[in-house]
This record gives structure tokens, C-alpha cells and sequence, in this order.
């Protein structure tokens, strides 16, 4: 038959069945084929690029199916990458400390540590950073593309700020500024002042006997000649200007930091006639006489002031409501007004919107209202204490407290800032019992520590089956730590009362108001382990200036002694107000504590904190920085 006769010959269903069965497969070889082309499946590369993982869980999972490990790599990076960029550190983090990144390869490493550092820096990570920078050499950065270089620097420094190693995030920025032209110098050199601020006054002498190149050694030599000790403002000002004749090809000489803009021209602005405005008759006089007092007394001994050219009239405020008395002064030739010391003539300002002469208030005003500008408010705020007394408890681990406060507006201001900084230290209050001075001490300590509701719970058991049982009370058993706001007579009281009713153990915080200032252990060896903070003028055994008016001046000692204090911390600050509201970070030690500025003009101090034993306040340890170095500071700004 003609093959094109086969072709079209009609097929029968006998001839199809006979065709289906030459050519059926057998059900056991179908099964192998299938089961390997399965295993090679899984052997196979996955399509990363295709994949977008929602978890780090899963980014995990579709890496470890990738035969080819730097391709792998290269996609949990991007992964990382893309977490960051959605704010997601923590998730990101999970990712660059996987195994699977341990050892990127050669071409990835540079990416997975900027990628590192960015999320350590982030999560405020310190153990992380410090496995970081056992990589990292303050010229690191420059091994980066030029459009990364910047961010890599800037992340660099970051990086070894967090663990406390200023000194070489300082010197990464300096590299940075000869490297990359486009940066505002003004601000890369603001950056490097306030590292170099704050790296100890040893390691920064270290550094200046080794380090070789021109720019670190002027940076290193600045900032060494300025923190000398006992130097005043004009001798601050004399070495910067000196600084800039010496090295007149530095960057930082031609662009000082803006803090030192500000110090080289503190003298010559600085005011020379001051009104000092206080109650010298009536109920405030003792309080205003000690402020006077301590301002004059800081005056005469600040070698610095030019006596030619400083005028200082002493006015009293007891007799004129202080808004005319503010404007009779303010139509005057005067620089400086310093009060007035009630809150209520403060208030008076308020209808201004801007002062005519600066003045500093020697109290605070009102919350919610707004001082005009020129107006500076500087005293001895209860709620600088309350919030120290938080971050203490915060620096402790201590998060649960139990809290005794006086009842009457100081203490509702007390409260409201001791509770407001421990919600942002994440703590919290489990009771606040509030007295009066003459109610039943004993009931109000059962009250705060649990004992009244332990035993309400007995009577009611008792009730309930008709019997009488054996009890002993327990305090509640949640408390870490109890605050305690008390004067000291209902102090010596409390601190009992505390160990009678099982609380013994807990720690005990208070502020300056539970020491009368002078030592007297016979009374205070009820307070003893108590911890308070307390001005430096009444807790450091070192202090000529004290010594020197207590030999001459009554009312220098105590509560009015506190008072003296902040007379001695106004005369500082009225050569410092410009610097201390335009440099967040200047810090001025005065004898009321380390004083620092808000924009708003309010002055905030950090106390010291002391400890009762054998009823005698003894100096606590001062705070240490993350990298185990004690925290000093720059003496550039402190006297």
C-alpha cells in the first residue's frame, strides 16, 4: 500500500487500544521518575529576586534554598536593608547577626557593616557596636563609594560614641572634613567640638603626645588648653583667640564651633550693669537677703571681673509691684536684671512679649505659660529633683515604687514630675499615699506598704468562718523601692516605720528636703541608707568659697544656705546666658549643681546624690559611661 495510502487509512477502536497499550508507562517507573525530578527540585536554586520575604523567619528560609551562598548573602542584605528602611531595626538585626552572614563574602563585607551600624546605632545596641568597631579604624569610612561616604562616616562615629570611644568618633569626622568638600563646615565642627568635649581629660592627653597630622593635633591642642583648670571666661576667650593666631591654617581657626564663637565673645558682651531685684523687708527678706548675699560674695571672688566696669545696684522689690518696678529699671542704663524671686511678680512679665532688658528670673513660671523673649528663669525647682529621683531609680533597674508625697501644691508639682519621668523611663508607681504633717504616720506607711488590706483580708476570713485565726501581716510583695518626699522630722518617723511594717529592705529615695544641710548624725541615724540628692554646695566636703563666708557671713549653712547657693550660681550665669541658650550642650558647675538651658530659657540642674550612714550624708559614686569610664566632663564651660 502507498505510504500516503497508510497515512489516511481510517484507524479502528481495536487499532487505537492496541496503539495506547504499546505505549503505556508503567505506574512503578512513572513513581521514580516523579520522585527524582522532586529531589532535584530540591536542589535547585530559587528565584530570590522574585521573593519578598515579610518576616526574618522567612528571609531565612528562601536563603538557606540558594546553592550559591554570596547570592544568598546579597539577598538577606537587601532584605536588611529594606527592614531599615520601614524602621524596622530590630528585624534587620536578626538577619545581619544570622550565621548566614557571619562570613559575607569579600565583596559584601563593607555593605553588611554600614548596614550594622546603622541598626546598632538605632537600638542604642552597645554590645553589638563594640564587635563593630573591633573592625573599624577612624579612616574606615573612606573604603566607601562617594556617594556613601558621608553616611558612612557620620555612622562610624555614631557608632564608637555609643560605646563611649568619643575620642575616635571625633577623629573619624575630622578625616571626614578633609575628605569630602561638600559638607557645612560650621557643622561637622560643632560635631567634633562636642566629641571632643567629652573625652577624658587622660585619654585626651594620650592622644595628644601620639597622634600625628595637622588638623587632629590643633583639634586635640584646643581642646586640651581650654579645659585647664581655674580658668575664667576671658581667660577661656584669651586661649581660644591665642589657639587662632597659632594655627591660622586650621579649618576649626577660620570656622570656630559655635560654642567657642560664643565663649571668645562672652567678655566683650557680657553685662556690666546688673539690677539685682529682691525682697529685702517682709516674710522673703531672710530668703532674698541669702541671695544677695551669695551673689556679692561670688562676685568679689571672681578674678575676672573687671570691678572698673561692673555696677551692681541692689533694689528692693518688697514695696512696688515688680511689673512697674520692671519698667522703671528697664528705662534705665541697665544690662541685666536678676528676679524676682515669687513666682507671682515673675507671672507679672508675662503681658510683654518681649523684655526690653534681659532679666533673670530667680523662679519659675507657671506650666503653660509662655516667658517672652529675654526672659531667663533659674531657682531651685523641686521638679529638677523629683526628675533626678526617677532616673536614679531608672539607672537602678528599680521600675515598681511605691511613692510619699505631703499633700498641698508643692507637692502636687512633685508628683506630677516624678510621675511624668518615670512613664518615660518605663516605671511606674504602684501607690502614692499622700499626708499631712500631723496625720497618723503609722496608718499612712500600713497604707502604702500593704498591711492595712493584709490585714482587712484576715478580719474578713475570720468573718467568714466564724473563727479566730492566727495572722501576721505582709507587705505587698511587688514593690522595688519606695520614694519618700518628707521633711525631716516626719523623715526620722517614716524610715522606721517602714522596717516595723516588713519594709525594711526596700531602698529608699528622697530629695534635698529630708536634709536640714548641716550634719547631725545623734538626730539623723533614724534616715540612715537613705539616698538623697542634695546640692554640691551642701554635699562636697571641698569648698573654699563656703568655707570662706561661713567664716564671715551668718546664713550660709541649711535651707538659707541653699539660698546663698543659687545667689553665687546667678552671678555665673549672667556672664553665660547667650552661650547656655544657644549651645544646648553648654553646662556651667555651679553650687546648686551642673546647670544646663533650654531654648525656652529655663534653667535645669543635675545635683549630686549622697547616702546616710551612721546618720551622716556620704557622697555616692558619680554615674560611669557605657565603656566603664568615669564621666568627666569638659572643664571649658564650668567655671
Amino acid at each position: 500500500m502507498p505510504p500516503s495510502d497508510r497515512r489516511h487509512k481510517p484507524k479502528t477502536p481495536e487499532s487505537i487500544e492496541l496503539a495506547m497499550t504499546k505505549n503505556r508507562i508503567n505506574p512503578r517507573a512513572l513513581a521514580g521518575i516523579l520522585i527524582l525530578t522532586l529531589l532535584f527540585a530540591g536542589c535547585a536554586s530559587v528565584d530570590l529576586n522574585s521573593q519578598v520575604a515579610q518576616s526574618p523567619t522567612q528571609a531565612l528560609e528562601l536563603a538557606a534554598k540558594e546553592s550559591n551562598t554570596e547570592i544568598a548573602q546579597r539577598y538577606l542584605l537587601e532584605v536588611a536593608d529594606r527592614f531599615q528602611e520601614r524602621g524596622d531595626h530590630r528585624a534587620a538585626r536578626t538577619l545581619l547577626q544570622s550565621t548566614q552572614l557571619a562570613q559575607p563574602a569579600p565583596s559584601l563585607q563593607s555593605q553588611k557593616q554600614l548596614l550594622s551600624m546603622a541598626s546598632a546605632v538605632a537600638l542604642e545596641d552597645r554590645e553589638w557596636a563594640n564587635s563593630i568597631v573591633t573592625k573599624l579604624s577612624p579612616d574606615n569610612f573612606r573604603s566607601y563609594s562617594s556617594d556613601l561616604v558621608n553616611r558612612a562616616a557620620s555612622l562610624q562615629a555614631e557608632t564608637y560614641a555609643l560605646i563611649g570611644d568619643r575620642l575616635s568618633a571625633a577623629m573619624t569626622l575630622m578625616l571626614l572634613s578633609q575628605t569630602d568638600g561638600k559638607i557645612n563646615p560650621q557643622e561637622i565642627h560643632n560635631q567634633i567640638w562636642e566629641l571632643l568635649k567629652a573625652v577624658p581629660d587622660q585619654k585626651l592627653a594620650s592622644a595628644g603626645e601620639d597622634t600625628i597630622g595637622f588638623e587632629t593635633e590643633g583639634w586635640l591642642e584646643l581642646a586640651a588648653n581650654i579645659r585647664a583648670p581655674e580658668l575664667s571666661i576671658d581667660d577661656q576667650g584669651r586661649i581660644i583667640r591665642r589657639w587662632q593666631n597659632n594655627w591660622p591654617g586650621h579649618p576649626a581657626a577660620q570656622i570656630l564651633p559655635s560654642e567657642l564663637q560664643l565663649i571668645a565673645n562672652l567678655a566683650e558682651n557680657r553685662p556690666e550693669k546688673i539690677a539685682l531685684a529682691l525682697p529685702l523687708k517682709g516674710p522673703l527678706a531672710s530668703a532674698g537677703k541669702a541671695i544677695r548675699d551669695g551673689f556679692l560674695a561670688a562676685y568679689y571672688q571672681d578674678e575676672s571681673a573687671d570691678r572698673s566696669k561692673t555696677d551692681i545696684r541692689v533694689v528692693d522689690t518688697s514695696d512696688t509691684p515688680f511689673g512697674e518696678l520692671y519698667k522703671e529699671l528697664a528705662a534705665q542704663d541697665i544690662d541685666l536684671i536678676i528676679g524676682p524671686l515669687e513666682k507671682e511678680a515673675l507671672a507679672s512679665l508675662t503681658s510683654m512679649k518681649t523684655l526690653p532688658v534681659p532679666a533673670l528670673g530667680l523662679n519659675y513660671l507657671p506650666d503653660g505659660q509662655k516667658a517672652p523673649i529675654g526672659l531667663y528663669q533659674f531657682g531651685l525647682s523641686a521638679e529638677d529633683e523629683a526628675r533626678q529621683i526617677a532616673d536614679q531609680l531608672s539607672t537602678q533597674s528599680i521600675n515598681q515604687v511605691l511613692v510619699l508625697i505631703p499633700h498641698g501644691e508643692w507637692g502636687d508639682r512633685v508628683e506630677a514630675a516624678l510621675l511624668k519621668r518615670m512613664q518615660q523611663n518605663g516605671a511606674v508607681a504602684l501607690d502614692i499615699e499622700r499626708f499631712f504633717r500631723e496625720d497618723n504616720l503609722r496608718e499612712v506607711t500600713a497604707d502604702l506598704l500593704g498591711i492595712t488590706v493584709s490585714r482587712d483580708r484576715a478580719i474578713q476570713v475570720e468573718r467568714t468562718i466564724g473563727l479566730n485565726v492566727e495572722f501576721e501581716p505582709r507587705r505587698r510583695q511587688d514593690a522595688e523601692a519606695i520614694v519618700m518626699v518628707a521633711e525631716p522630722a516626719v523623715a526620722r518617723q517614716l524610715k522606721p516605720l517602714f522596717a516595723y511594717y516588713f519594709g525594711g529592705d526596700l531602698p529608699v529615695y528622697s530629695p534635698s528636703i529630708i536634709y536640714e544641710g548641716t550634719p547631725d548624725a545623734g538626730r539623723d541615724r533614724d534616715l540612715n541608707q537613705v539616698m538623697f540628692t542634695d546640692i554640691p554646695w551642701v554635699l562636697n566636703e571641698n569648698n573654699p568659697l563656703r568655707d570662706e563666708a561661713s567664716n564671715v557671713l551668718p546664713g550660709t549653712r541649711g535651707q538659707l544656705g541653699r539660698l546663698f547657693a543659687m545667689g553665687t550660681d546667678a552671678w555665673k550665669l549672667s556672664k553665660r546666658l547667650p552661650l547656655l541658650r544657644q549651645v544646648q550642650t553648654a553646662t556651667v558647675d555651679g553650687q546648686t549643681g551642673q546647670l544646663t538651658m533650654t531654648r525656652e530659657g529655663s534653667v535645669h540642674r543635675n545635683q549630686l546624690w549622697a547616702q546616710f550612714q551612721n546618720g551622716t550624708p556620704n557622697l555616692l559614686p558619680q554615674p560611669v559611661t557605657p565603656n566603664g569610664e568615669e564621666n568627666e566632663r569638659s572643664q571649658a564651660l564650668t567655671n
